[in-house]
């Protein structure tokens, strides 16, 4: 097998596996692969394993997502994000470049209802402020887009892609370029001159939107960082046999995640997530109604652990004549009830959260897990506590910008950290065990 190894220039001393393995179409999983004759298998038909360099790329690309997210909530809580009125995608790079083009700019914002409505008094050196902080945000989504699919591109043709990554990265590049039109979408809801003709109502986005392209973009992150993070694990795991924080994790991977223990500690794991997500864009709802601004004191609201139910289902909100939408509309448009449920939502995460750390602690539980996946449950529980506190300041301290900020950010920390415990229970990948047998069955016959 060495020789074999040799003779396609796929082994030196410094590389101990391949990247690619041939350019002809293979299935990524062969049964042939793990069988006591593994070592005869010929190099040309082992898969594709992808290399960190892969790996990097899509946790990079995930910082860069992690970054828009956060620039958009400034974004939003510096009320910029209406300041720029079009989109356009290739020429809206540039910004204003003479006194000429910014009076051409500043003349579109005057025609809209937040100009009319509540920044009628603006100077143009003000809206530069404005504006740049929105041009910002939309340039950084579109270096995204390019960061992504250049590199994408390249590896394709070099053929260092496993073969379910090139699937999976096509679906997050259209996301990508889904999230730029569901911008717009929502920045255009702001913009509509009905609400010049609704009494009392404030110039901004619709929360419905707003969460729509908030929520899109955690999935694009968390697809990103996940994959990319799993993309390193399995080159740890079919070079070096590191698994879960073992260097023998190779030989007791399998036994591990069968344990039923383990097995239902992955469960928790996965509905904690479900949960964080869900969590994260209740969120948004709160940011798109201004609903911090309300009930700025913790834990109670109004000195009771509730707000009356007259004012949690105002019929004030409901729409249709019988009044059946008064629950739903209730939810996701009373500023009130949305609060109410962000925080109960953000407590049961919380408790979630404990309970899965505390499980660590727990004999039986703590002798099947793997080190890493305890190390992570610590640091997921740490997380909630730094998000629980952020969230806290933020509401007593009336929403300031960098507190809000940072509670944003943390949203994304929090998820972050839930992610990287449930990757650490995660099977290696077809093409890591393929590798993985073969290089060991190459050492067998080496020795």
């Amino acid at each position: 097998m060495l020789s074999a190894f040799r003779k396609n220039g796929l082994w030196s001393p410094s590389r101990n596996i391949a990247f690619r393995a041939g350019t002809a179409p293979r299935r990524a999983f062969d049964p042939r692969f793990f069988s006591s004759n593994a070592a005869d298998v010929p190099v040309s038909e082992l898969p594709v394993l992808s290399p960190p360099s892969v790996g990097g790329w899509l946790l990079g690309s995930a910082v860069l997502v992690f970054a828009v997210i956060v620039v958009g909530g400034v974004t939003r809580l510096t009320e910029s994000g209406l300041s720029i009125t079009e989109w356009r995608p290739i020429t809206g790079v540039l910004p204003p470049l003479s006194r000429a083009e910014w009076e051409k700019e500043f003349d579109k914002y005057k025609a809209t209802p937040e100009f009319k409505l509540l920044n009628h008094s603006i100077t143009l050196e003000e809206f530069k402020d404005i504006f740049y902080m929105e041009w910002g945000h939309r340039v950084l989504g579109r270096l995204i887009g390019i960061g992504f699919v250049v590199p994408f591109a390249y590896f394709a043709l070099r053929k260092q892609l496993t073969a379910a990554l090139p699937r999976n990265l096509f679906g997050m590049a259209l996301l990508i370029g889904a999230q730029g039109a569901l911008g717009w979408y929502m920045v255009k809801s702001g913009l509509e001159d009905s609400l010049l003709e609704t009494p009392g109502a404030v110039p901004r986005v619709s929360q419905y939107r707003l969460a729509a392209h908030l929520g899109t973009a955690f999935v694009l992150y968390a697809g990103m960082f996940y994959t990319g993070l799993a993309t390193i694990m399995d080159w740890r795991f079919a070079k070096k046999g590191l698994w879960g924080g073992l260097q023998d994790g190779a030989a007791q991977w399998k036994d591990i995640l069968a344990n039923p223990h383990v097995r239902k500690f992955a469960r928790n794991v996965k509905g904690l997530t479900g949960l964080v997500f869900l969590t994260a864009l209740s969120g948004a709802f709160v940011a798109g109604l201004d609903a911090g601004l309300l009930y700025n004191e913790f834990p109670l609201m109004g000195g009771r652990l509730a707000p009356p139910a007259n004012e949690l289902f105002d019929p004030a909100y409901a729409k249709s004549a019988d009044k059946s939408d008064i629950w739903w509309r209730n939810i996701f448009e009373n500023p009130t009830t949305v609060q109410f449920d962000h925080r109960c939502l953000a407590i049961t995460t919380y408790v979630a959260t404990a309970a899965v750390y505390a499980s660590t602690f727990n004999p039986v539980i703590r002798a099947a897990l793997p080190p890493l996946t305890k190390r992570l449950a610590t640091g997921a529980f740490a997380m909630a506590n730094v998000q629980v506190l952020l969230g806290i300041s933020t509401l007593l301290y009336l929403v300031p910008i960098p507190l809000a900020a940072m509670h944003q950010a943390g949203s994304v920390m929090l998820l972050t950290t839930v992610l990287h415990l449930l990757i650490s229970l995660r099977r290696p990948g077809a093409a890591a065990q393929a590798w993985r047998q073969a290089l060991r069955n190459t050492k067998r016959t080496t020795h």
